[in-house]
């Protein structure tokens, strides 16, 4: 009896920490969304005050890629001084402010390889401004007055 006792204080001590350390199951973009993305040139990117209000939207280049939204803004924009300030909630609308949305939480981050390949999508996806843009774009990543954000869905 107390060997029973003891292996089921074990067992739901284990469960516990396995689910403990489970991770968190993110919200993902629907095949409607994805497809709206694919076909949009823009998106209206709204970032959440300290309030929790949404801030003024912001049309945006951006690159759908592994299931978020990318976008590349100087560091003077509010959409990047709210995430380095911790507030990551943002509202994504996809081609047009009355089009589809989703709540996405933000992230800065540092990739080369995603650089890379949004220079490349950039290329093709803006091809007749994208000449007057590129050397902007790729020496303020470099040096830091630009930075990639990774908007990934959120509930």
């Amino acid at each position: 009896m107390r060997l029973q006792r003891r292996s089921l204080a074990l067992a739901i001590t284990l469960m516990g920490t396995l689910l403990s350390v489970a991770p968190a199951q993110s919200a993902s973009l629907t095949p409607e969304l994805q497809k709206a993305l694919d076909s949009s040139k823009y998106v209206y990117v709204q970032s959440a005050r300290k309030d929790g209000t949404l801030g003024k939207p912001a049309e945006i280049w951006f690159m759908p890629y592994n299931g978020a939204v990318w976008v590349a803004s100087p560091v003077t924009t509010y959409r990047v001084k709210r995430i380095q300030a911790g507030q990551t909630k943002a509202k994504i609308w996809i081609g047009k402010m009355d089009g589809s949305a989703f709540n996405a939480k933000g992230s800065i981050v540092t990739d080369p390889e995603v650089n890379k390949v949004m220079f490349e999508t950039y290329a093709k996806k803006y091809s007749s401004e994208w000449s007057s843009y590129e050397k902007k774009f790729r020496d303020d990543l470099a040096n830091g007055s630009r930075v990639l954000i990774k908007y990934e869905p959120a509930e």
